[in-house]
């Protein structure tokens, strides 16, 4: 697929750029996308819960009744679940939520989720994204010029720029990331994916590796 490159003003530079159609406009599949979002934010759990367990309760183990002729059912101690205080029955404990994903899934998940929205018309590609300065007007200024404030924008770049993050750090709804930190969960929660020449040139290198 073809879309002209924009500059940082929202204006067409002229030039168009060909995304690779085995990356930007295959059939998604919409299991691998539940696959990898699942796998990314299972491994994102703590899973630090905890419940006392009978054996954990501080009570004292002394039987309340006699075992017979109370009228009622037979009395434990005060650490019995059915107690207010007492155990908890098959309480969570710490584990890990982690769980193991094929590679060439969690491959087919980011470009099913790259397809999607190039298919929806919410890919953009910008000739560069470079701020002298770390600026938040800067960055709001330049997704007014897109026609994309107030949407969920994701900027794909390819090196550090630190300058691009610090001014987008205080706008809600707006993350930059680089090619190394792009996957499926991130691509999905955003309405509108904003590449750069050379992060899109860095995505063809990723898949095609």
């Amino acid at each position: 697929m073809e879309l002209s490159i924009l500059n940082m003003a929202g204006q067409e530079t002229g030039k168009k750029i060909a995304l690779n159609d085995a990356i930007f406009a295959i059939e998604p599949n919409d299991h691998a996308i539940y696959l990898d979002v699942k796998q990314f934010l299972a491994n994102n759990r703590q899973g630090t819960a905890k419940a006392k367990q009978r054996s954990e309760n501080a009570h004292s183990t002394r039987k309340l009744g006699r075992q017979k002729g109370g009228g009622g059912a037979r009395p434990g101690d005060l650490k019995s679940p059915v107690r207010v205080g007492g155990g908890t029955i098959f309480g969570p404990v710490p584990r890990s939520y982690d769980f193991k994903l094929n590679r060439k899934v969690k491959q087919l998940a980011r470009k099913s989720a790259l397809s999607l929205r190039a298919s929806q018309g919410n890919i953009l590609v910008l000739d560069a994204l470079n701020f002298e300065a770390p600026k938040t007007k800067a960055m709001i200024e330049v997704l007014n010029n897109l026609k994309v404030a107030g949407r969920k924008v994701l900027f794909v770049v390819n090196d550090a720029n630190v300058n691009a993050r610090k001014s987008a750090a205080n706008i809600q709804r707006t993350n930059v990331v680089n090619v190394n930190e792009l996957n499926t969960y991130t691509i999905m929660n955003a309405n509108v994916v904003v590449l750069t020449e050379a992060s899109a040139a860095a995505i063809e290198a990723t898949f095609n590796a």
